[in-house]
């Protein structure tokens, strides 16, 4: 494989490639460019473009990625839910019932996922009937903390920062709901780029071992605002799902 810059694809001549395409190859590093790419991560192989080495790009696709945005991508783990949960208990400690915004936006999170019809619901607190239990419990700082799912159950605990009750309660509506959707699953939306929601320097989470998946039917790219699967939250965070959010979720469950 060869790796061609920008300033030297217009001199290259590849072989059995008509004008036609060497044209159209020019335009598709060209948008590749504006959209983002290094370009020396841009390869022409066999007269087509890729780029991280093997992920092919036609012209169309190109375009695309120079079009705007209206939401934002969605990913998921390699582990989901499985069929047999329909109910999740959400049991939060006593300490965190403690905190009158976190126990607000806990009731609002769970409403959050029994508003879109999914496989399985979510109750507060204990019940015998139910297919699996998530401990709601507090910690230090603003932020949260939860996992992925394991052998078809949503993973067992969201941790819920107390510096949260000086916000609104939509705020903690919108991290609670945010955790929650690690435990069934969801991937940060700009997990390849922190910085998108997070600001500061590119930071890039990777697949990790539990893989970063996209879900079909997802905008192509992150934004701030865009999801409440985004990294970090702001202020102005109104707890409820984006457009997107809605289709992932469908899309899962």
């Amino acid at each position: 494989m060869r790796k061609l810059s920008m300033a030297l694809l217009a001199g290259v001549a590849l072989v059995g490639c008509g004008v036609d395409s060497q044209v159209e190859n020019e335009e598709i590093v060209s948008n590749l460019v504006e959209a983002g790419f290094p370009a020396n991560d841009i390869q022409i192989v066999d007269e087509l473009v890729y780029v991280g080495n093997d992920a092919h790009v036609s012209l169309q696709a190109s375009r695309e990625m120079l079009q705007p945005v209206k939401g934002a991508e969605q990913y998921r783990t390699t582990n989901l839910v499985g069929s047999g949960v329909t109910k999740i208990c959400v049991v939060p400690t006593s300490q965190f019932n403690g905190y009158s915004t976190l126990s607000a936006g806990l009731d609002l999170a769970i409403e959050n996922y029994n508003s879109q019809n999914l496989q399985f619901t979510l109750v507060r607190g204990s019940a015998a009937d139910c297919s699996a239990s998530i401990s709601a419990r507090t910690t230090s700082g603003t932020g949260g903390s939860a996992g992925f799912p394991s052998g078809g159950k949503p993973y067992g605990t969201i941790n819920i920062g107390v510096g949260l009750q000086n916000y609104s309660v939509d705020v903690s509506e919108h991290v609670i709901t945010h955790e929650l959707g690690h435990c069934i699953g969801f991937r940060h939306s700009d997990y390849y780029d922190r910085s998108i929601s997070c600001g500061g320097s590119a930071s890039n989470e990777g697949a990790s071992n539990v893989g970063a998946i996209l879900i079909p039917g997802t905008p192509s790219d992150a934004r701030v605002g865009g999801s409440i699967m985004n990294s970090c939250f702001r202020a102005s965070e109104t707890g409820e799902w984006s457009s997107s959010d809605k289709t992932a979720l469908s899309y899962l469950y």
